[in-house]
């Protein structure tokens, strides 16, 4: 009788270890269809650096001038501000929006600041507080661009391609078609080179803080993986939003302040073409622009892709209208390597 009741009880229990070896074998087959996407992100992720390093291996064969120190000066100068303005985009981009605001925010933040501090036009000398003036109109533009896109629910593309005339707009309106020249010694000694390049280094370490040690730069990721869920979780959508879209128009201002420095003078057409290489910069160096993946450390090496590739075909001998074009056929190659198609059902 002993033998039968343990026989029955193990074909009762035989039913739930079936199942048990079901479940268990269903998580190591999902965690074995894992592995080969997080390889295949891990690739992606330093694909950047590689063909970073190939660049520079290459433009230093064909023309040993590119790893001279006066090259490497001119690289700098050139990666400054492009870099400043990537981070700023980077944020939104994270959070799968977009903003066409750069130049229009960079426009006006130069204007400004030109009118602001000793210059040929007016008696106006505020030194620092021009740059803290400046600062305050970004971040209040960026606002504006938050608070539109989360309470009016407009789009963000639409937005802040408003904000981007707009802003183009009012400095053109501020200066009357001309140009201001800047006087100030300070401005020149403070925000030229080697200073200039600290500034976008220092805006680098403070992005990679915002987005690695703080509440708003996880739920910027957040964002990007899912707008719904990150609601479902208790993240505030709208909070974040018009947090991001205002800390990118900080960065899109101090681009202004030092695009103004370096050219020593402000007007309407300073921020001509900074968008193009804005964003080339950001998805060249593998930010989706579908949210969620990507880093502002990530837009750096992107910022050096795009400048060491534009100063090696200057010193090549390459004519300016191939190199828009060999930025463009860039732009196109780094979104196809950054898709997952497998997750990509519909393309809009």
């Amino acid at each position: 009788m002993a033998a039968e009741q343990w026989c029955h009880l193990q074909s009762a229990a035989l039913p739930e270890r079936v199942q048990t070896l079901n479940n268990s074998t269903t998580v190591l087959s999902s965690n074995n269809a894992r592995r080969p996407r997080l390889r295949r992100l891990r690739i992606a992720s330093w694909a950047p650096v590689i063909v970073l390093l190939l660049l520079c291996a290459i433009i230093s064969v064909i023309n040993p001038n590119f790893l001279s120190f006066g090259n490497m000066v001119r690289i700098s100068q050139s990666a400054m501000i492009p870099l400043v303005l990537g981070i700023g985009a980077t944020f939104i981009i994270l959070m799968g929006s977009i903003d066409l605001s750069v130049e229009g925010v960079l426009t006006l933040a130069a204007v400004i600041l030109s009118m602001l501090v000793l210059n040929g036009e007016n008696a106006n000398d505020y030194g620092l507080f021009a740059v803290a003036a400046v600062l305050i109109v970004g971040a209040g533009v960026g606002f504006i661009n938050g608070l539109i896109n989360v309470r009016l629910k407009v789009p963000s593309f639409m937005t802040t391609l408003g904000t981007w005339f707009i802003g183009v707009g009012v400095a053109n309106a501020l200066l009357g078609g001309m140009a201001t020249r800047i006087n100030d010694p300070w401005i020149e000694r403070f925000w030229g080179f080697p200073w200039g390049v600290w500034v976008a280094l220092l805006c680098l370490l403070i992005a990679l803080i915002i987005q690695n040690y703080t509440r708003l730069g996880r739920h910027i990721y957040a964002l990007g993986g899912g707008e719904e869920l990150a609601a479902l979780s208790g993240i505030s959508v709208a909070r974040v939003r018009i947090a991001a879209f205002t800390i990118a128009g900080v960065f899109y201002a101090v681009g202004g302040i030092l695009a103004a420095a370096q050219l020593g003078l402000g007007n309407a057409q300073i921020g001509n073409g900074r968008l193009f290489t804005t964003i080339t910069a950001v998805v060249v160096g593998g930010t989706s622009l579908s949210g969620g993946q990507g880093s502002v450390l990530q837009t750096f090496v992107g910022v050096l892709i795009v400048v060491v590739l534009s100063n090696g075909m200057v010193l090549m001998g390459v004519p300016p209208s191939v190199q828009i074009g060999v930025q463009g056929l860039m732009i196109i190659a780094a979104v196809a390597l950054s898709i997952d198609r497998k997750l990509t059902k519909i393309i809009k």
